[in-house]
């Protein structure tokens, strides 16, 4: 199997932590993404929506988007303890926090960062307006995650899980809005400086800057 990825995007990252929580080595193929290299007919033959990452599987099928692939290792290893949860309000509460965090947090903070900084206006219509409303809906999203981590010590709860993962990349990324958590949200900053901690984070967060 191959990944292709850029390793510094949100998007390869959440794979990344994964696949480091799980222990799993697999073989990665970097993308020119600034360069248009994922908008080629070749990479467009393996990634449907000609995004990374993308898993080139050796049946010769490819699966792209992130969490996708995500839960395809976790089907195929089967952990003890799996990041998607084992009993079905477990499955139910990390898919439900999963989803708030992707489309209430990361996705709207993509949607910030594209319009605002124009990075991709070679490509699509970049609108600022919408990047700066963008940018404001993710810092009114925060208290959301500080009053959930104000109650547990996780995001969906008190175990570690791919919501977390997502959370926590999310607030890796925003930093290039210059947003942060406040002061007054010491459980988000606590729960954050707690998951940096995590072997599987420090090892790509240290591959990332190599």
């Amino acid at each position: 199997m191959k990944l292709y990825e850029l390793a510094p995007t949100p998007s390869a990252r959440r794979v990344n932590i994964f696949l480091a929580e799980l222990g799993i080595e697999i073989e990665r193929v970097s993308v020119d993404v600034r360069g248009g290299e994922n908008l080629t007919e070749e990479f467009r033959a393996k990634s449907v929506n000609g995004r990374i990452p993308c898993l080139a599987l050796d049946s010769g099928e490819h699966l792209c988007e992130s969490i996708a692939i995500c839960r395809y290792f976790d089907e195929l290893h089967t952990p003890e303890h799996s990041l998607f949860g084992n009993t079905p309000i477990e499955k139910a509460q990390i898919e439900m926090w999963q989803r708030i965090c992707e489309l209430q947090g990361l996705f709207v903070g993509f949607q910030a960062f594209r319009n605002i900084t124009k990075i991709y206006e070679d490509r699509e219509n970049c609108v600022e307006a919408w990047g700066h409303e963008s940018r404001q809906r993710v810092i009114d999203f925060l208290p959301t995650l500080e009053a959930q981590l104000s109650q547990h010590h996780y995001i969906a709860g008190d175990t570690f899980s791919i919501a977390d993962i997502t959370a926590y990349v999310m607030l890796s990324f925003i930093k290039h809005l210059d947003i942060t958590p406040s002061a007054e949200q010491v459980h988000l900053m606590r729960w954050q400086q707690q998951i940096a901690q995590r072997p599987s984070v420090q090892k790509v967060n240290a591959a990332t800057i190599s």
